[in-house]
């Protein structure tokens, strides 16, 4: 392989590998933040299960359960678009890699 092409392929490999570090970090951040909102969710609903007042359930469950329910709905959403990317991008790595070791082959 050319030295050049093994060079641009190297920081194209690098590009990639900082796109997916970037996209690793966030993808923890929603999944922490993700377990928050299943928790919230979860005491929301034990609450709801010991409460008798009609009129406190109703308020509980605009209140705390469907926003909590719906910022978990999203987060799981975007959870899942993330690694969706982050397997892209180490679908880039391995494939710049393997074009490297093929050439280096032959």
């Amino acid at each position: 392989m050319e030295p050049y092409v093994k060079d641009a392929l190297l920081e194209w490999k690098e590009e990639m590998e900082t796109q997916k570090r970037e996209i690793d970090e966030e993808y923890e951040k929603v999944k922490t933040e993700l377990q928050l909102y299943s928790y919230k969710y979860g005491i929301t609903k034990q609450v709801l299960q010991s409460t008798i007042n009609e009129e406190m359930i109703r308020n509980i469950k605009s209140t705390y359960q469907e926003p909590f329910e719906e910022k978990y709905n999203e987060l799981k959403l975007q959870l899942k678009k993330l690694e969706e990317k982050r397997n892209v991008f180490l679908m880039f790595v391995e494939k710049i890699e393997g074009a490297g070791v093929k050439e280096q082959n032959h």
